[in-house]
């Protein structure tokens, strides 16, 4: 009976593929090869493997930290302490209550796409609507939003091998298929359109720390939660890798611009059948709903942790644990996201909310590094430490300095408002400087 209470391997890898197949495979897709051409396949291989090794690393942060619910702001405050926890922490929210944005304006393209209303405001409407309709599930509970995600999951995962099988029947029969469309631009064959498309790949994965925010409810504990969480990456990079694949059998890759509903405009582009075009991008609006459901219980988890540790006002720490849900997070939650909808096109709203990530999973790998060096190990390990690790913050350094001068300037001015923020509040509360000895 007690069982009951927990949420299952399945459907915890559920919420991880709800938050990831979402943005990525429906939205981003296309901007990626406008980014990078053909040489997008390898910027998913490459964001995929740097995933993978993100995944193991909060698998083992989640492992020694079962029932932490703030995702790598609790491993990262645990590991180095208050000040460091309240910056990343904060970026790490504002990432994720800005992909709500990102995804939301995806559902709402493609919404607008099947109804014929897609000028104008009408996504962004549209994307409001849903914000509105999902701050609503989330308060109703995690377990059961949790639940419903995973059948939503298993629709959009069918749907989804549908539109790759369509594809190469599309490609073959309407003779569209040669080898031009994967013929890369010369100005965009190089590393640095492939790192411009990971960027915005590494939004497109983001999702699976969802999975760290409910660690403690994972039937099995904290080790299974591990699982989940890689399990839900690796699927992912499976589909993300057909899907770009198929966009491409279908439509030469010059063709491709930065829009939120890619798969749509490659149906239309070799004038498939409705019931495929209608089929596939119901499957979106499955996919982004249950992308953006993730990320409103994901950030508004992580606003809730925040605020237990002290380190926000009282406002922050409500939580109905009746329903297992912040109340108060996702009301602020889902209100950042609306706002989000009018700052750009879903490429910077990408690499924005892309800045924090980055930040606090670069730390989160320190974080390994500090627990190992303490002998303070959990039930789940990442494995060939510490390579994996060194090779891990290579890659995120390397993703921060490649990232669009937009996303760059406002994140260092949001970690010098946090840095000022932060010690205001410290100038308040004490009485005297702390002093510390950085050498012997």
């Amino acid at each position: 009976m007690k069982d009951k209470k927990f949420i299952s391997v399945p459907v915890a890898t559920a919420v991880g593929l709800g938050a990831i197949i979402g943005a990525g495979i429906f939205v981003l897709s296309g901007t990626t090869i406008a980014l990078a051409g053909a040489n997008a396949l390898i910027a998913f291989v490459l964001v995929g493997v740097l995933a993978i090794i993100i995944a193991m690393e909060l698998g083992e942060l989640g492992s020694i930290m079962p029932h932490a619910k703030g995702a790598s702001f609790s491993y990262i405050y645990e590991a180095f302490g208050s000040e460091m926890g309240f910056i990343t922490g904060i970026l790490l929210y504002f990432s994720f209550s800005t992909a709500i944005a990102a995804i939301a304006l995806g559902f709402g393209s493609y919404l607008g796409s099947l109804v014929g209303l897609y000028t104008g405001y009408y996504p962004i409407i549209f994307a409001i609507i849903l914000i509105f309709v999902l701050a609503i599930v989330n308060i109703v509970g995690i377990k059961k939003a949790a639940k419903a995600d995973f059948y939503l999951v298993m629709v959009k995962l069918a749907i989804l091998s549908i539109f790759v099988i369509a594809a190469v029947i599309l490609a073959y029969t309407t003779k569209s298929l040669n080898t031009s469309n994967f013929v890369t631009p010369v100005a965009k064959d190089n590393i640095s359109a492939i790192f411009a498309a990971s960027i915005a790949v590494f939004f497109a994965y983001s999702g699976f720390q969802s999975i760290s925010t409910f660690t403690s409810d994972v039937k099995g504990g904290a080790n299974k939660a591990a699982k989940a969480i890689i399990l839900s990456v690796v699927i992912s990079m499976v589909f993300y890798i057909l899907v770009v694949l198929a966009l491409t059998l279908m439509v030469p890759a010059s063709k491709y611009t930065i829009s939120a509903d890619p798969l749509a405009f490659a149906l239309k582009y070799v004038h498939a059948p409705y019931s495929i075009y209608a089929l596939v991008t119901i499957g979106a609006l499955i996919a982004t709903t249950s992308a953006t459901l993730a990320m409103i219980m994901t950030s508004s988890r992580i606003l809730y942790q925040i605020g237990d540790n002290k380190l926000l006002p009282k406002f922050f720490r409500n939580f109905n644990y009746k329903k297992d849900v912040s109340v108060n997070g996702v009301i602020i939650s889902s209100l950042i996201g609306i706002v989000m909808l009018f700052s750009g096109n879903i490429y910077i709203i990408a690499a924005i909310s892309n800045f924090g990530l980055l930040l606090s999973y670069l730390v989160a790998s320190f974080a390994i590094i500090h627990f190992r060096r303490i002998k303070k190990f959990g039930t789940f390990k990442t494995p060939l430490y510490p390579f994996t690790i060194i090779a891990g913050i290579i890659l995120l350094i390397v993703f921060i300095l490649g990232m669009p001068r937009e996303a760059l300037d406002i994140g260092v001015v949001i970690i010098l408002l946090l840095f000022m923020l932060y010690y205001f509040f410290i100038e308040l509360k004490r009485d005297k400087v702390i002093k510390e000895e950085l050498f012997k």
